[in-house]
Parts: structure tokens; C-alpha cells; sequence
């Protein structure tokens, strides 16, 4: 038993050091060390097997995946447009709210990549203002449900693995009520500290759009101005066609009228941003309803070059519509459908259901295609019926009808008969990483805890730590598990916080559930730096941020996080 210890301690040890010092993967620090245990004998298949099938995980897994309909969804866009009216303070009370409630039900990196473009797209406040609190309040929100973070369900997974009862769907909801009300009060005056980079630059808008003014619109009778069409961001309004004729400067002052045509240049976003606004038809927009955009480049060989979209018939050729064209950084003119495609000119496609079938003719006109991580917005009777079946899901999980691994699992079969995800995009929204991550720690876990090195650990903490007594033991758990989150990441920090955390509790003989909702909190309280918590990162380089930025505004956060997550686990669940 003494040599396994040694052996656990040292595998810990390693992975550590690998995680501070080194740029490899956590992933594969873990499933390394994983396959060292299982070689060495001290962990045997079907329990290794048991861990990567573990309920929980399979639950974060299909929450992941459901996130695929859900950002296609109209009320990502009615978040994004609502969250840009008003002064900054209120903008990020409304952006606070709206994220953390989001997030509560679904996983919250899914929903910070959502509601980045929408950021990026507000014409009101700089991105930088407000891309630091999406991502704290995400983190925030996640504290909500069970559900809200990857971090809660792989705490689960421990729980259930040491055979207690599974955490309920709401076990952190009144402690994370809680931070959220008290980060925001934080959150809002600190937001105005925040540096104001705003990229409004018209020198890389390569894509030419185009979108047709409805019947009926809004827009009609009212100035481009009125219509806020010259204060778009990355978005820049060339060209107005009107009874054939064309208009090269549009003047702020011009009334629009119904039928008119509008040229843009713009970003991969526009397509995004032209969809959202009220009374302009996009080009091909009939066609868009929630398909992955496609990007490609016109072959020097293609039959289609020297023609226009219009001649070719490009829909029904292709099966895919046409939303965007680029042509270097060349200003193109006249309408999307007229241009002449030339060798190398890059489009931007929303495919049809036999646009892959057709790659023979494809291969021959066009040099590269690529995915992108843009996707066209679904029309609001397709948002309604993802939006109300994921409720329903959630409902009947709540309600005891039906497990949530069963509905979501209903749901995502639902969604792919639907034509509303595909398959494509199920294996490229796949976790790979966090399946090996929480899987190779569950075996490390366990690890922990039958060799009983947890345990003598947690004998040495419980020493060090006497005349503090068990609060001071949950202080310490708490705290050990932050700055591992911060250094670590969060979901490497749970899984080696937890069997110590647990461990002291055995110990002390409480009720482990003060120790399990510390190491809950602490590996969600990643404030100060960019690197322990993924929506940190995802921010990171989109709002050109710094280190200071994160440390100005996260610091104080993380403080008051702190004393009302210490405060408030001792009231709501006793020792």
C-alpha cells in the first residue's frame, strides 16, 4: 500500500509540474498518466471503462452538443440586439443578467462564443468594454444549476464515484444567486476601468453583400442615418441600386425606398448582422435557416469563371446560395448576382443538402473549401421548436418524467431529423478533450482515495491546520482549489482538489457536502488571469486585452466572490 502511495503522489506530482511548466495539453497529461496506472497495475480496464461512461459525463457531452441548435437559435440575436441600448453600466447589468440566465441552462463557453459576434456587432460600445464581463458573468452563471458549467457535472461525476447521492439540479443555486448579485454590483463600475479598443477600421471588410430593402420595411421613408445604416460596425455601406441605377456614394441623407438594393463590405459577421436587421432582405436569405457557411475559392479552371451568378444559375448548378464574395481587397461594384467571378475570388456559400454529394464537379471548380465557424441564424418557427424542446427537456428532468441523459439524447436525434444540426457538425463540436480529461481523472481519483494517499493528505492538512478547525480545513480546500484553477484550469483543478477535499471531511466526520460545494466554487473563481477558465481565453485575444485588464477588474471580484462563497457554505449546507 505504501509503494502505490508513492507511486499516486509521484503520477500527482508530475502532472502538476506538466501543467504548470509545460504547453502540453492537459488532455494528454491526463490520459498519459491514466495509461501509467492502468500499466502499472493499479487500475484495471472495466473500472477505466466505468470512468469515461461515467452519467454525468455522457450529460455534459450531449449538453455540449445540444448547444449546436441552441446558438442557431433567434434569441442569441434578441439578446445581442437589446444588450446595446443604453449607457455602459446598464448595458452590462442587461448583459450580465441575460448571460449568467443563460448560462445557468446551458453549458456557458457555448454561450460566450454565441454572444461574442453579437458583442462585436453592438454599434454602441466598444467590444473591450464589455467582453470581460460576458465572460465573468458566464463564469458566474455557471455557479447556478448543475448544468452550468462542464466544471459542476464533473464534480458530479466524483460524487457519484465515491457512492454518495448525485448532487440535485439546483444544489448551487442559492450560494450562486448569490455571487452573481454581488460580482455584478462589482462588475458594473469596474467595467468603465476596461481599455476602450474598438477596431472600426474599413481597411479589411473583404466580403461585398448585398441586401434588398422588403415592402412594408421600417426602413422605408427614413434616411440612411435614421436607420443607423452608416454607424454599422465592421460593416460599411458602398453602393445603393435603385431602378437600375446606381449610387457609388450613398448620401446619409437619402430616404430609402422599398426595392432598393444595398451593396455592403463587410466581415464574415455581416452576413450575421444584415440578417438581424428588421425589413432588409439579404441575398440568398430565403435560403439560410441555421446551415454551417462554406467558404471557397473560385478554380483557375472553373467553367463558372468569367460569368456571373445569375448566368450560371449557381443554386441550381451547386445547390448552395451565394451570401458574400471577395475579391482581394479589391471594392467590387453592381450587384452580387452580376459579378463576374474571377480565378482566386472567394465565396461564401450556404450549402444545400447535395452540395457535398456533388464534389466531382466541385473539385474541378473550386481550389479549397472550408468550414466556418459561422453559421446562418434559423427562421423563428425552427428557433421556437429548439428553444421549446430544450425547455421541455429541462422541465421533465426537473420534474422526475425523464432522466436528462434520455432527453437530451431524444433531443439531439430530434434536431438531426430536423435538418436543424448534422452530423459534420455533431464531430467538430465533439469534446474530446474534456472526455479524456474527466475520464483519465476519475481513474486518478480513484487512485487517490484506494491507496489512501487522499487520506494522509488529508491527515496532514487537518495537522497543519489545528486550533483552525473544520472551517479553516474548508478555507483551505477552497483556496487550494482557486489558485489551482488559476494556474491549472478548472476542470484539472476539481479533479485533483476533490479527493482531498473529500478526504478531510472523512476525517474531520462531517458531512462531505461543505467540502464538495468549496471545491464547486473555488474551480469556478478563475477572475484574475486569461488562462484558468476557457470563456477567460476566449475573450482574450477578441478584446485585446492584457494581464493588468484582467487582474484591474478581477481581482476585486474575485475577493468579494470569495468571502460570500466562505460566508454562505457553512449557512446552506452545515458541517
Amino acid at each position: 500500500m505504501v509503494w502505490e502511495q508513492g507511486f499516486v503522489l509521484a503520477t500527482l506530482m508530475v502532472i502538476v509540474t506538466c501543467l504548470l511548466a509545460s504547453r502540453i495539453k492537459p488532455s494528454f497529461i491526463f490520459a498519459g498518466a491514466a495509461f501509467v496506472a492502468f500499466m502499472a497495475g493499479l487500475i484495471d480496464l472495466p473500472s477505466v471503462a466505468k470512468n469515461f461512461t461515467n452519467s454525468s459525463l455522457l450529460t455534459l457531452v450531449l449538453l455540449i452538443l445540444a448547444s449546436c441548435a441552441l446558438e442557431k437559435t433567434r434569441l442569441i440575436s434578441w439578446v445581442g440586439r437589446h444588450i446595446s441600448e443604453g449607457r455602459l453600466g446598464t448595458v452590462v447589468a442587461k448583459l450580465g443578467t441575460s448571460t449568467a440566465l443563460l448560462s445557468s441552462f446551458t453549458n456557458n463557453t457555448a454561450i460566450v462564443v454565441s454572444l461574442i459576434g453579437a458583442i462585436k456587432r453592438n454599434q454602441r460600445h466598444a467590444p473591450s468594454k464589455l467582453l470581460i464581463p460576458l465572460s465573468y458573468t458566464a463564469i458566474l452563471g455557471g455557479t447556478l444549476t448543475l448544468i452550468g458549467t462542464s466544471t459542476n457535472l464533473i464534480i458530479n461525476s466524483f460524487v457519484e464515484d465515491a457512492g454518495l447521492p448525485s448532487l440535485s439540479f439546483f444544489a448551487p443555486t442559492a450560494i450562486g444567486l448569490s455571487v452573481l448579485v454581488g460580482g455584478l454590483l462589482v462588475l458594473i463600475p469596474l467595467s468603465y476601468l476596461l481599455p476602450s479598443y474598438d477596431d472600426q477600421s474599413q481597411d479589411d471588410l473583404p466580403y461585398f453583400l448585398e441586401a434588398r430593402v422588403e415592402g412594408g420595411s421600417p426602413l422605408v421613408g427614413r434616411t440612411i442615418a435614421e436607420n443607423n445604416l452608416r454607424a454599422l460596425r465592421r460593416l460599411y455601406l458602398a453602393e445603393l441600386i435603385r431602378d437600375g441605377e446606381t449610387f457609388a456614394s450613398v448620401c446619409p441623407d437619402t430616404k430609402l425606398k422599398a426595392g432598393d438594393r444595398l451593396l455592403f463590405c463587410g466581415d464574415i459577421e455581416s452576413v450575421t448582422t444584415l440578417q438581424e436587421i428588421n425589413g432588409l432582405n439579404l441575398f440568398g436569405q430565403h435560403h439560410l435557416n441555421g446551415q454551417n457557411l462554406v467558404e471557397v475559392v473560385v478554380s483557375q479552371s472553373a467553367t463558372i469563371r468569367g460569368k456571373s451568378l445569375k448566368s450560371v444559375h449557381f443554386r441550381e448548378r451547386f445547390d448552395a446560395v451565394v451570401v458574400a464574395i471577395r475579391r482581394g481587397h479589391e471594392r467590387l461594384e453592381g450587384g452580387l448576382g452580376n459579378i463576374e467571378l474571377l480565378a482566386g475570388d472567394t465565396l461564401v456559400l450556404v450549402p444545400g443538402k447535395n452540395f457535398e454529394a456533388n464534389q466531382r464537379r466541385q473539385s474541378r471548380e473550386f481550389v479549397l473549401m472550408n468550414d466556418l465557424d459561422s453559421s446562418a441564424k434559423l427562421d423563428g418557427h425552427k428557433s421556437s421548436i429548439v428553444l421549446l424542446g430544450f425547455a421541455a427537456v429541462i422541465g421533465m428532468s426537473l420534474l422526475d418524467v425523464m432522466p436528462i441523459i434520455k432527453g437530451l439524447s431524444g433531443y439531439l436525434l430530434a434536431m438531426l431529423g430536423l435538418g436543424i444540426i448534422s452530423i459534420s457538425e455533431l464531430r467538430r463540436r465533439f469534446p474530446i478533450d474534456i472526455v479524456v480529461i474527466v475520464g483519465s481523472a476519475l481513474s486518478i481519483a480513484q487512485l487517490m482515495l484506494s491507496s489512501g494517499l487522499s487520506a494522509k493528505i488529508g491527515d496532514m492538512f487537518i495537522e497543519a491546520f489545528n486550533g483552525w478547525g473544520v472551517f479553516g480545513a474548508l478555507v483551505a480546500v477552497y483556496l487550494l482549489t482557486l489558485i489551482l484553477t488559476e494556474l491549472v484550469t478548472n476542470n484539472a483543478a476539481a479533479a485533483l482538489s476533490f479527493p482531498l477535499g473529500y478526504s478531510m471531511a472523512i476525517g474531520y466526520g462531517v458531512d462531505p457536502m461543505p467540502f464538495i460545494m468549496a471545491v464547486l466554487f473555488g474551480a469556478s473563481a478563475s477572475f484574475i488571469s486569461p488562462y484558468g477558465y476557457q470563456t477567460n481565453l476566449l475573450v482574450y485575444s477578441v478584446g485585446n486585452y492584457k494581464l493588468t485588464d484582467y487582474l484591474r477588474v478581477g481581482l476585486p471580484i474575485s475577493l468579494v466572490y470569495s468571502v460570500l462563497v466562505l460566508a454562505l457554505i457553512p449557512y446552506f449546507f452545515p458541517f
